[in-house]
């Protein structure tokens, strides 16, 4: 039996050798056959998204220590991921984070309060969904895949051209709802661009213990589609990948697979002791390839990142600090009875549970007269 390449041909579905990459760590331009750099707006545009996010980040792992948030997974290292990939996407397209994505929600402009409500435990979801079009965090791994398949779906059959961003970590593509999706969106043409995230741990987990494929994005050729492999730590090749991935989408060339390679500086969570698997020379190295850093020193060498501008930059990223210290400092106002909205839509079979916990409520209220 012979097995025949699909249309496209495999060489269009294979990643190429070395992730794509536009600006190299020392801020030097490192010229790419197929990928142009992104405007000077547009990577100034990153440079601000990318200190606002560093800052709320390192504001959301100062208020865990604090005892103001039950947990907080970083983002630190991965920001131009994050970035970069929400800044290729209209604002009508929807996004389907992980747990991790703060920063990308922060970018597209999702209230800094509302993306921690779910990492202080007060709500599932602290924002709406509809407003900026972004879906809840998910904690569980790789079901927001399925999530995001079905919305580009649904999209496609009303004749929109919605884009769904789904993004995922290392981990989540052991998991089998990851190759359902992309089985389900490569065989329906489903305008969906799944971004991996690979930090090189899942947890404590390394990539060699999930996965003896050359790269993730080789996993793509299995299910017909294209696989691309970024650097994930430079926000303009970021910007500029995804951008032709969520194009495609949009044209009704189906879904594509791409694999930003990045690293967390930060232990997984507050919970998580990363010593114990990694080694501090290893980190080190990955510090010297700081997205920030990067971005910084190739802009103040073309003259568009000026001292006052910079300054600019910092201040509001300050200012939003700041108002996340103010207003995730102030207690929570609850009522135990939100425990029982958004569960079902007819309340019959939680009915006598809330008249308990009404009459409950009653009996205090009335105990403290």
């Amino acid at each position: 039996m012979v097995l025949h390449a699909p249309e496209t041909g495999h060489s269009t579905l294979l990643p190429s050798a070395e992730p794509v990459q536009l600006i190299d760590e020392h801020g030097a331009v490192t010229p790419h056959a197929d990928y142009d750099l992104p405007s000077e707006a547009e990577l100034l545009a990153a440079y601000r998204a990318l200190v606002l996010g560093r800052r709320f980040d390192r504001q959301a792992t100062t208020m865990v220590k604090q005892g103001r948030l039950a947990v907080y997974p970083s983002s630190n290292g991965q920001e131009a991921s994050q970035v970069g990939a929400v800044l290729a996407t209209r604002n009508d397209d929807w996004l389907f984070p992980t747990y991790r994505d703060c920063v990308a929600l922060v970018t597209r402009g999702v209230d800094p309060v509302g993306v921690l409500t779910l990492l202080r435990g007060d709500w599932h979801s602290g924002y709406d969904p509809y407003e900026q079009h972004v879906a809840p965090q998910c904690t569980p791994l790789a079901t927001q895949s399925l999530h995001g398949v079905g919305l580009a779906h649904a999209a496609r059959l009303k004749g929109e051209d919605t884009v769904a961003l789904v993004f995922i970590g290392d981990g989540a593509t052991s998991e089998g709802d990851f190759h359902e999706a992309l089985n389900f969106a490569a065989v329906f043409k489903a305008p969906v661009v799944f971004f991996v995230q690979n930090n090189g741990f899942a947890i404590s987990v390394p990539l060699d213990k999930q996965s003896v494929a050359p790269s993730l994005a080789h996993k793509a050729i299995g299910y017909g589609i294209p696989g691309k492999r970024v650097d994930g730590n430079d926000v303009a090749a970021v910007i500029s990948v995804v951008s032709a991935a969520v194009e495609r989408a949009r044209a009704g060339e189906g879904p594509t697979l791409i694999e930003a390679h990045t690293y967390r500086i930060d232990a997984h969570t507050n919970a998580d002791d990363a010593t114990r698997y990694r080694d501090a020379h290893d980190v080190e190295a990955w510090r010297g390839k700081d997205p920030v850093s990067r971005i910084d020193a190739y802009l103040r060498g073309t003259g568009a990142l000026t001292e006052e501008l910079a300054a600019g930059y910092a201040a509001e990223a300050e200012a939003v600090a700041e108002d996340l210290r103010r207003r995730l400092g102030a207690d929570p106002v609850t009522d135990p009875r939100e425990l029982f909205h958004h569960v079902y839509a007819d309340r019959e079979r939680l009915a006598d549970q809330a008249r308990l916990l009404d009459e409950e409520l009653a009996l205090e209220e009335g105990a403290g007269q």
